[in-house]
């Protein structure tokens, strides 16, 4: 087997003065220069030179499962679920399950939605930095639409008067799609395939969250719309891209919500904020009416207070649509077995160094959470490890030269409109070439060849989301925030591989670190399994203490 190795990232912390001088000295012809020795220190070098064999720049076609997991109509699947995971009382938390059994005993929706325009309002005092946009009007209109429905017993599915977010990445109609910047205002005219099915569903929006600006990022400072707080701690960041999707679940504001993750920005918030987050096969939802930021690594994928509260929402969103293309062949969704959590004999794929190499809390958590499926009857068998340099290289060449790409007319209209530390990762992106793009296309094929071969020998492989725990929020560098390429690398270690093959991942809680700050549990699964992954995270959450954050509101009382 051989052995693990990761270079470290080299490149300097900047902020302030610093930070406007380096990304100047970035964007003029001395880039070249500065930029060239980021990258030679960082392994780009070695990667450019490394042979990826003889395959081309197309992405390994994505195996179906045989025999075809039992597939079913959205709606029913998810009312499977809240029938599998009904609350035993009125204690808890606000789950899809728990609304469910509230409306059925008499609460109304409208009433939810006022309780919800208090608590938003709080927060937003409280400069937490939820939403970039809201409609509370429109909001207590479809409540008492809701309601209504309810009141006549024709309740439109379980998702029926329940609330939820959607990331400012996804088109609804009559709300601008920012891309979290401040100069993107065209309002869209008409629903993403993802926000039609849930409103289609009676799902409530509460508003559109904030996010990084153009989603590049993982940390969740936006100097446009405010910083977005980690309700556990308002002083630590909540990760990104989709910080405001993770935060306002973890913080009761409603069970489900809606993200993108190119680059573990579902799973990255989700960790940090303690909330469950899936990223799904590579078209398994439809990304029709999401404005392109990077064709290939990303996902749009449902956030939840729990996994049977993404297992609803999944049910809802994911299916092919007749329109994204990448959706068009791919089997049914299914949540086969989502309620059996008989887990005896699945192959939990653990490479040890791998999974150590994080901060000694999120070790013992993960191990802890190892230990959960092991006793439910998993087996753990240990798998070699990837070269990392090698990952991060050909992830950060694709994403980063596709979002240079989806964002060129913007850059040509002036550069200076983005935040700084966009500024930074678009002026490494347009040192990419042609060649390194194609290079690195031919890389993300054998790593997807590779990747299959390891899950031939196991179901899925578990290690953490996240090196670290929620990091502090930079206070000092605001609003314009700062470069800091080791803690990102931090927060991506251990899921670029994921968006490179196109594979479904998921986070979820299992546990604390000592400051109280929430740990997360990562599994990635074969393509068109979310499934397994489902179930395999129902027994580490089960396993799992739980807590509640210091920001929280409540929507049912």
């Amino acid at each position: 087997m051989s052995q693990y190795h990761r270079d470290p990232v080299k490149a300097p912390r900047v902020k302030g003065l610093a930070l406007k001088a380096f990304v100047a000295a970035l964007e003029s012809p001395l880039g070249d220069v500065v930029i060239a020795k980021i990258m030679a220190d960082s392994g780009f070098v070695r990667f450019r030179d490394q042979d990826p064999g003889a395959v081309p720049p197309l992405q390994f076609p994505l195996p179906h499962p045989d025999p075809l997991p039992k597939g079913g109509k959205p709606q029913e699947m998810a009312a499977a679920v809240v029938d599998a995971t009904s609350p035993a009382g009125a204690e808890g938390p606000e789950t899809v399950a728990r609304f469910v059994a509230a409306y059925r005993e008499g609460a109304s929706p409208v009433d939810v939605a006022a309780r919800i325009e208090a608590s938003v309002q709080r927060f937003a005092a409280d400069g937490m930095g939820f939403f970039i946009a809201r409609k509370p009007e429109e909001l207590a209109r479809d409540a008492a639409a809701s309601a209504a429905r309810h009141l006549a017993k024709k309740a439109l599915s379980v998702l029926d008067g329940v609330p939820f977010v959607i990331k400012d990445e996804l088109d609804v109609e009559g709300y601008a799609t920012t891309l979290g910047t401040s100069w993107r205002n065209e309002i869209a005219t008409s629903d993403c395939t993802i926000a039609a099915r849930l409103r289609a569903a009676g799902a409530l929006l509460v508003g559109k969250g904030n996010m990084n600006e153009i989603g590049i990022n993982p940390i969740g400072l936006n100097p446009h719309w405010g910083v977005c707080r980690n309700p556990w701690d308002k002083t630590r960041i909540t990760g990104g891209s989709s910080s405001a999707s993770a935060a306002t679940v973890a913080a009761g504001l409603a069970p489900i919500s809606i993200g993108a993750d190119g680059g573990g920005s579902i799973r990255i918030p989700a960790a940090l904020c303690g909330v469950v987050g899936l990223k799904a096969t590579h078209g398994r939802i439809p990304e029709t009416g999401i404005p392109p930021l990077c064709w290939t690594p990303g996902h749009a994928g449902p956030f939840g207070r729990t996994v049977a509260d993404v297992a609803a929402a999944y049910a809802v969103i994911a299916g092919s649509d007749g329109h994204d293309i990448s959706s068009r062949t791919q089997p049914s969704p299914s949540l086969q077995d989502f309620a059996n959590l008989d887990v005896k004999g699945l192959r939990i794929g653990v490479c040890w160094p791998w999974l150590e190499d994080a901060d000694p809390d999120v070790v013992n958590r993960t191990k802890e959470g190892i230990k959960a499926l092991s006793a439910r009857g998993c087996v753990v068998v240990e798998v070699a490890p990837m070269d990392l340099n090698r990952v991060l290289w050909t992830h950060a060449t694709i994403i980063l030269s596709e979002m240079a790409t989806a964002m060129r007319t913007e850059i040509d209209k002036g550069v200076a409109r983005f935040a700084y530390d966009t500024r930074t990762n678009l002026a490494i992106a347009q040192r990419f070439s042609a060649l390194d793009y194609v290079h690195a296309l031919r890389h993300r094929h054998a790593i997807t060849k590779e990747t299959l071969e390891t899950f031939q020998r196991v179901d899925v492989i578990a290690s953490p989301t996240t090196a670290t725990t929620a990091p502090p929020i930079p206070e000092d560098t605001l609003p314009d925030g700062d470069s800091n390429l080791p803690v990102v690398d931090g927060l991506m270690r251990f899921i670029r591989v994921g968006n490179l093959v196109g594979y479904p991942a998921i986070s979820v809680p299992c546990g604390f670190d000592a400051k109280g700050l929430p740990v997360g549990f990562h599994l990635m699964g074969r393509a068109y399994e979310e499934h397994t992954l489902l179930r395999l995270a129902r027994v580490v959450e089960m396993a799992s203490e739980q807590r509640v954050p210091r920001s929280h509101a409540t929507g049912l009382r």
